[in-house]
């Protein structure tokens, strides 16, 4: 009540703010205007905002005032949904990167760490969240598994997550990727929704390809939101039916650009800026959410438009009254702009501080020792050998998943099987590999069998514990030797990725937190990655970032085709299939 009355007092000039920002160009995304104004801030929230055309009024005083010159100062940005580990970084080397740019509020699906060390990946992202310099929020992973053809560290039922929902920073339930779960009306999907319904929190989506009666009931059971959305026809049936359209924005699946132009013909309000996953160089190059503001400036959309669905939209939707928009009683995290059209920023306030400075942090961040102890040694293979990747195989046709280059989703092929003596194998000149998948959290020896093309190895094997979302060991190669050879490597390294050949390893990248994420600084584990990209590149790889494809080519909930440690699985039907029929 006393800093309510001391906020009041200075609000109405009676007593000085903490800071003044004088001079601003102010970026408005409440009223959709740029003015010049004064902004008065006081315990890290902005209690005051003055229009300088509004001659009667008498300038706000502060103990600390800075003029700004004109330049322009709108809100800072917030990620409206992503996977940290995507990254492969740490919260706080993630923050070193992208609080410089503007992004100071994120909502982290930790779903990744969920699927490798059950409700403690939860936890150790909540714990991760605590000491950055930003406002990182979890959204409790809604499927883990992914579906019922995915083998996770274990299950995670509705009576995990309600341990859970009552957290500081839990904002709500992560995309629902079960989609037969939820037309099904399954019953541990449906307590897991209401469950966060009776929170008043938010229920993300994850319905790719659902559309007509079936959006309908996906949309009825609770679920609020979509990222999966390609086409404008997709989206404009989100929209109609009162869903929030997240435009997505990642590394691999690229959707800004064919979304668009629905946005710049009805301008609906429930839509936000996403990037879902982004690797580092993507982030270190392009950036993160604000690499979205500028391409949506320069594809024509209005710069105060394309900074509110970057802010204010994506705070809305969360329910966070306070975020998002420069006005009195919203928190002050604020970027300071050298050019709007560019959006290239100069500094970053959070909470009323200056916490970035042209281009760097300008605090250290600490990295505390995590209470979650068993975060890495998270890959165990058990006893696989040479026969347990041999696949029997017969003159006729095979199924073949086929690599869409730039997306998540893969083409279902059939191709003449490449046979030896009785014997499915890989055919390099026919740009057919073996794919792999192996159980790696409880060492079953499980071995899920198929052929990928689209890769272009001609020879050697390059190998994943990064496989959306299970994030079992997922390996491609021409030869069974190396992809053995591989996938004994990941194990000794505790997870990352490798590239072998002819019984050598020509490079590596270990990520040994979950199998998933580097302890390195940014710059070196994106050195790492590019000398494997490179590795991968001299044995014919026609693919600019093979790992990053082949971490999706399990991940049963993307049409067409992918491979699970359980075996092939027609994404269309939902069914498990065999290799030859």
């Amino acid at each position: 009540m006393d800093e309510l009355r001391r906020h009041i007092r200075i609000a109405r000039g009676e007593e000085p703010a903490d800071l003044l920002l004088r001079n601003a160009r102010l970026v408005n995304v409440c009223s959709g205007e740029c003015y010049q104004a004064d902004i008065a801030i006081a315990d890290g929230m902005v209690v005051g905002v003055l229009a300088q055309d509004d001659s009667a009024h008498t300038p706000y005083t502060a103990h600390e005032v800075r003029d700004l010159q004109g330049r322009w100062l709108a809100p800072a940005l917030i990620d409206g949904h992503m996977h940290i580990e995507s990254t492969m970084l740490t919260l706080a080397e993630f923050a070193r990167l992208v609080v410089p740019r503007g992004v100071t509020t994120v909502m982290l699906d930790p779903h990744e760490f969920a699927n490798v060390l059950g409700l403690d990946g939860i936890r150790y992202v909540l714990e991760a969240g605590r000491n950055v310099p930003m406002a990182a929020y979890v959204m409790l992973s809604s499927c883990v598994p992914a579906s019922s053809f995915e083998s996770p560290y274990r299950t995670l039922l509705a009576e995990d997550l309600i341990q859970l929902l009552g957290e500081e920073r839990v904002l709500g339930l992560a995309e629902m990727m079960n989609i037969p779960g939820v037309l099904g009306a399954d019953s541990q999907v449906l307590a897991k929704i209401q469950a966060t319904q009776q929170h008043r929190l938010a229920v993300d989506g994850h319905a790719p390809g659902v559309n007509a009666r079936d959006l309908n009931a996906y949309v009825v059971a609770g679920i609020q939101s979509d990222h999966e959305c390609t086409t404008v026809e997709e989206a404009r049936q989100r929209i109609r039916l009162g869903m929030w359209l997240m435009i997505r924005e990642g590394s691999a699946a690229q959707n800004l650009d064919a979304l668009l132009p629905l946005v710049k013909e009805l301008h609906p309000p429930r839509v936000f800026f996403v990037t879902d996953d982004r690797d580092p160089a993507d982030i270190m190059t392009r950036g993160h959410i604000d690499s979205m503001v500028r391409r949506a400036i320069e594809l024509g959309l209005d710069p105060v438009e394309a900074i509110r669905l970057a802010s204010y939209s994506t705070a809305q939707y969360f329910g966070l009254q306070n975020r998002g928009a420069i006005a009195p009683g919203y928190r002050a995290d604020l970027v300071v702009l050298d050019d709007l059209a560019t959006f290239q920023v100069a500094e970053v306030y959070k909470d009323g501080v200056l916490t970035a400075q042209a281009g760097s942090l300008l605090a250290e961040i600490v990295e505390e020792p995590s209470s979650i102890t068993n975060i890495t040694g998270t890959v165990h293979i058990g006893n696989v050998t040479e026969a347990d990747l041999r696949i029997a195989g017969k003159p006729g046709l095979v199924e073949v998943i086929g690599i869409e280059p730039g997306q998540i989703t893969t083409r279902h092929l059939r191709e003449e099987a490449p046979l030896r003596q009785d014997e499915i194998v890989a055919d390099p000149e026919r740009d057919l590999l073996k794919l792999v998948v192996i159980e790696r959290h409880h060492a079953s020896g499980r071995v899920g069998l198929g052929l990928v093309k689209g890769f272009g190895l001609r020879k050697g094997a390059i190998a994943s514990s990064v496989a959306h979302d299970a994030h079992n060991i997922v390996i491609a190669g021409a030869s069974d030797s190396d992809i053995l050879l591989a996938a004994y490597t990941l194990e000794e390294m505790g997870g990352g990725f490798v590239c072998v050949v002819d019984g050598q390893i020509k490079a590596r990248v270990a990520l040994p937190i979950g199998g998933l994420v580097s302890p390195l600084p940014a710059a070196e584990v994106v050195q790492q990655l590019r000398t494997l990209d490179a590795a991968a590149a001299e044995l014919g790889c026609s693919l600019e970032h093979p790992c990053m494809t082949l971490s999706f080519l399990s991940l049963s909930v993307i049409p067409s085709l992918k491979l699970t440690d359980q075996g092939l699985i027609d994404v269309e039907t939902f069914t498990r299939i065999p290799l030859q029929r």
